[in-house]
C-alpha cells in the first residue's frame, strides 16, 4: 500500500507562482496600453505621466477619440533611453525637461 502527504503550504504557494506566471504572460501579450495601464506599467500617476512624457514628440503614443493608446513595447525602449537621459542629467524626473 502506497501512502503520501500533501504539504497544503507548499501546494499553495505553487498555484500561487504558477497564477503570477500566467498572469505576466498575459500581460506581455498587451500590444497597447491605456492610460490606467500605462501608468501602472512605469508605476507613475497620470499626472506625472502627463507632465513629463505625454506631450513629448518622441513618446509612443495614438490617439483614439478621446483616449490615448500607448504600443508597449515601444514605451519601454522610450523608456530605458528616457531613463539614462534623467541619470545622466542629476536623476531627477521631475526637474528634467527633455530638450526636443
Amino acid at each position: 500500500m502506497i501512502t503520501f502527504e500533501i504539504n497544503q503550504e507548499e501546494l499553495k504557494e505553487l498555484y500561487l507562482q504558477k497564477i503570477e506566471e500566467h498572469i505576466q504572460e498575459l500581460e506581455s501579450e498587451v500590444f497597447f496600453m491605456n492610460s490606467k495601464q500605462l501608468a501602472s506599467y512605469l508605476n507613475m500617476s497620470w499626472n506625472t505621466i502627463v507632465t513629463n512624457l505625454l506631450y513629448d514628440e518622441e513618446f509612443p503614443k495614438v490617439r483614439l477619440g478621446s483616449k490615448w493608446l500607448f504600443n508597449k513595447e515601444e514605451v519601454q525602449k522610450y523608456m530605458k533611453k528616457y531613463y539614462f537621459e534623467v541619470c545622466d542629467n542629476g536623476g531627477d524626473i521631475l526637474k528634467y525637461k527633455r530638450r526636443g
